[in-house]
């Protein structure tokens, strides 16, 4: 299959800062990932990634800096809502819905026709497992089948850019292996995937840029390939190894992070 990814920057991001009072959650961070990429975000608890996120979906403003997705400023809410999809690590569900309401809801909000999101609710329910289980309340779901509701939400109205937010959480393998061939399908028709997610292994599996957030600053990025030949660990090591020298505190690389 020819390649989809292209010199067009899905998303943009130039010196995001964001503090709360004294505290800052980020400190600084410019990003330009084309389109077609999938995106690995990688960091530590309370690293930023979160606020992050939550600035690229314009879901919180930034002290200062700008981001742009598609094209559009973040700000500009109703036109990049049509263009994103995201799965924060909370999804938000309906208890008292079923995965069907909850998805026939999701549809009317982002304007689909009833009838095109008919056939893809019924098709994404089959593909997930949750035939047969459609119908009852979200409340009784494990969390497995809420994670996948909710990934199926944020997929519906087929986004050109798609925030995931720890997907593979609560997951069998079968069903986190669904979640992968959907994040290298989307990426290969032409969307670009940013995908946060402290399991390494699947950020290695599927991702063809990775990006490691510490202490609020962007302190390496590239391919993990590159990323791992500048931890320095060996030829063997995975992503796992150079993301655990890269984060530690004895590192250049960290320490520059605080400087």
């Amino acid at each position: 299959m020819p390649s989809t990814k292209s010199d067009f920057a899905a998303i943009e991001a130039t010196d995001l800062r964001k503090s709360y009072g004294s505290e800052v959650a980020l400190d600084g961070v410019s990003l330009s990932i084309s389109n077609g990429t999938v995106y690995g975000f990688l960091g530590p608890n309370g690293a930023g990634k979160t606020t992050t996120m939550r600035l690229l979906t314009g879901l919180t403003q930034p002290s200062s800096g700008s981001a742009r997705i598609c094209s559009l400023d973040v700000e500009n809410r109703r036109e990049l809502a049509a263009n994103v999809g995201y799965l924060p690590e909370t999804p938000p569900l309906y208890d008292e819905f079923s995965a069907r309401e909850q998805l026939e809801y999701a549809a009317d909000l982002r304007d689909i026709p009833a009838e095109t999101a008919d056939a893809r609710i019924t098709d994404y329910l089959d593909q997930f497992g949750l035939t047969g289980d459609e119908n009852k309340r979200i409340s009784t779901y494990s969390k497995g089948m809420q994670q996948k509701t909710a990934f199926i939400q944020s997929i519906l109205h087929d986004p050109k850019v798609l925030f995931l937010d720890e997907p593979t959480s609560g997951l069998d393998p079968r069903a986190a292996r669904r979640i992968r061939e959907s994040i290298t399908g989307f990426a290969d028709a032409g969307s670009t995937v940013f995908l946060s997610t402290h399991i390494l292994p699947v950020v290695e599996a599927v991702a063809d840029e990775v990006g490691v957030l510490f202490d609020g600053r962007l302190v390496a990025e590239g391919s993990p390939n590159e990323v791992k030949s500048r931890a320095e660990t060996g030829s063997e090591s995975t992503l796992e190894d150079a993301f655990l020298a890269i984060t530690s505190d004895e590192t250049p690389m960290a320490s520059a992070s605080r400087e």
